[in-house]
């Protein structure tokens, strides 16, 4: 049951690398949230109602509601339609995908720790580099931004790998710390990127005070 969630999970990490649409992102963002609530939800040996409520609270109304929805609010808002790349095609972002995925499968391997989860540590390891290469490749801050939380939606998975027993403190400070980065940078595009429309990162550099 958890096996084709993992595999629709990666799936759409791979197409999270090609897309050129920020509608599209904000989407990808809304399904991992409503993948990575499933997956918690079965991973539980038992459904203790604080434990629950704090998953919920993460992932569905977090990463699958409020935080798809300050993304479609910033696109409408700015009118950004389109990520504009860094000199790199669509082609060049797949095969950085796939070798992402080759190396996280690569060092799954080498570790092999019957403590750990093989298949959530080398799936949260795709989406750190996933993350990271999106952050490197896309040159608009917002593609920056879902880098960003596609980055935490793999630290959440790594906390699923360790064990079933949530890190309620080291969640919390997480949960807490993104919610405050979507807002500010959400608050960012519609004072300056709508104003500006500044297309590209190093635009910013230009900005005056």
């Amino acid at each position: 049951m958890i096996l084709p969630l993992v595999i629709l999970y990666v799936v759409s990490l791979v197409y999270l690398s090609i897309t050129e649409r920020f509608r599209n992102f904000a989407s990808i963002m809304m399904l991992q949230g409503w993948l990575l609530f499933v997956i918690a939800l079965l991973r539980l040996h038992a459904i203790a109602p604080l434990e629950l409520g704090f998953i919920a609270l993460e992932t569905l109304l977090f990463k699958a509601i409020v935080v798809p929805a300050i993304l479609f609010a910033v696109i409408r808002k700015t009118k950004i339609n389109r990520v504009r790349t860094s000199g790199s095609s669509q082609f060049h972002a797949l095969l950085l995908s796939l070798a992402a995925l080759a190396v996280s499968i690569s060092v799954t391997y080498c570790i092999a720790d019957p403590t750990v989860d093989p298949v959530f540590f080398g799936v949260a390891l795709y989406a750190l580099l996933s993350g990271l290469v999106l952050i490197v490749l896309r040159s608009r801050l917002f593609s920056h931004m879902v880098g960003f939380l596609v980055i935490e939606n793999g630290v959440f998975l790594f906390s699923t790998a360790i064990g079933v027993e949530m890190p309620f403190l080291i969640n919390i400070a997480i949960l807490l710390d993104i919610l405050m980065s979507v807002l500010m940078l959400g608050v960012f595009f519609t004072k300056i990127d709508g104003k500006i429309h500044a297309d590209d990162a190093d635009s910013l550099t230009n900005v005056k005070d």
